[in-house]
């Protein structure tokens, strides 16, 4: 017979470990490339040092010369709270009844709870990884309905998502919290609420729900904004990446000098080229012209790739078709005070009735942050597309 307790006992002994794998399996090229690991972390925190140019003290003299001067190492600490991150699942008190006498019904039930789980987590934390942060998903050009919202980019992801919207003077208000998204029309730029709102939301901005400067700090939060890991980057260049206009103009030389430009100024060695679908097409008939494609499979990551001087180049849904991101992924580094585990309560029960409702919810949990030790030496192409988009 089906109870919470085993139900409790299946969703620990064997599901996590399942759910676990897939949510860190085939997420993307750039999450395979990059290490995870729960070092430098310090509590709440993650807290490294990294060591900024050259510490001196090395020179080629006489045999009777004096030894060289030692010089201080130039360092910088980046300190970062951990994210939290959180995924649910819900099932009622009537289902587990209905299939409480048959363990295959019950399985079925955990079984689509748990794929629907997974797929959510999956998009989500591949969004946040080339996000900046803040959870901002658009800018809402202008109220059209109550159910109906321009925005200034619409996205095929954004069905089934839940939103907080934001009015021009950066407000919630409770009539536009908890929004979802039913629908979307890419020709006219709207976004179709399924939950309407009547607040005023021209020239507003769009978050997912409760995460508005909670995600973690994504390659946009290194290439986009002033300040990075509390630094500014026009006073400290060791954490401004090398950006260049390609002025609706890229060709493979432009390409070519980036790299070079980066291991030459840099001492970076590129190893990961990341842009959109889009973006990827561009830069294989930029080669093709040349008879220069090449498809291989990395080992690192297990995606096939297209590559640029023996650089794979990788598509991301979530990476703008405007740019193109040059990677050092050994720069990179997921910290995690731990991998994905169902949040307990004292007792150790995962399964929780939610208040006032005749259901039982379930929490994955993830405390990390995505950190990069080196921001110059990654670099960026931006304005990519001939002006008429082709």
């Amino acid at each position: 017979m089906i109870t919470l307790q085993n139900a409790d006992s299946a969703l620990k002994d064997y599901y996590l470990e399942a759910v676990t794998a897939q949510l860190n399996e085939n997420l993307s090229p750039f999450f395979s490339a990059i290490d995870k690991n729960s070092e430098n972390v310090t509590g709440k925190d993650v807290k490294l040092t990294v060591l900024r140019g050259y510490s001196g003290g090395i020179i080629s003299g006489e045999e009777d010369e004096s030894l060289p001067t030692p010089y201080t190492n130039r360092y910088a600490t980046i300190t970062m709270p951990l994210k939290n991150l959180f995924g649910t699942i819900e099932i009622t008190d009537k289902a587990i009844r209905a299939s409480r006498e048959s363990t295959g019904a019950f399985v079925n039930l955990l079984n689509a709870e748990m794929e629907g789980l997974v797929l959510s987590a999956k998009s989500s934390f591949q969004r946040m990884l080339l996000g900046d942060g803040s959870g901002k998903l658009c800018k809402i050009v202008k109220k059209i309905s109550n159910t109906e919202l321009q925005v200034d980019d619409v996205r095929d992801y954004f069905v089934g998502m839940v939103v907080d919207c934001e009015n021009a003077l950066g407000a919630f208000l409770d009539s536009a919290k908890n929004l979802v998204i039913g629908g979307v029309d890419k020709e006219n730029s709207t976004v179709i609420l399924s939950t309407p709102t009547s607040a005023a939301l021209d020239n507003g901005v769009m978050y997912v729900h409760g995460s508005r400067g909670h995600e973690l700090t994504g390659l946009a939060a290194i290439f986009d904004g002033e300040t990075v890991y509390g630094y500014d980057k026009s006073e400290d260049g060791y954490f401004a990446p090398y950006k260049v206009d390609c002025k609706n103009n890229l060709t493979e030389g432009v390409l070519s000098d980036v790299l070079d430009h980066m291991e030459e100024a840099f001492n970076s060695k590129i190893n990961f080229i990341l842009c959109s679908y889009k973006t990827r097409k561009l830069i294989a008939s930029l080669l093709d012209a040349n008879r220069r494609v090449v498809n291989t499979i990395d080992a690192r990551t297990g995606y096939g790739t297209v590559t640029v001087n023996d650089v794979p180049v990788y598509a991301d849904k979530y990476c703008p078709d405007d740019r193109i991101l040059f990677l050092n992924t050994d720069d990179f580094a997921l910290y995690q005070l731990c991998d994905w585990e169902w949040l307990e309560d004292e007792d150790g029960k995962i399964l929780k009735q939610v208040p006032g409702k005749a259901a039982y919810t379930a929490t994955l949990v993830k405390y990390a942050e995505l950190i990069c030790r080196r921001p110059c030496g990654q670099a960026m192409l931006y304005n990519v597309h001939p002006s008429d988009g082709e």
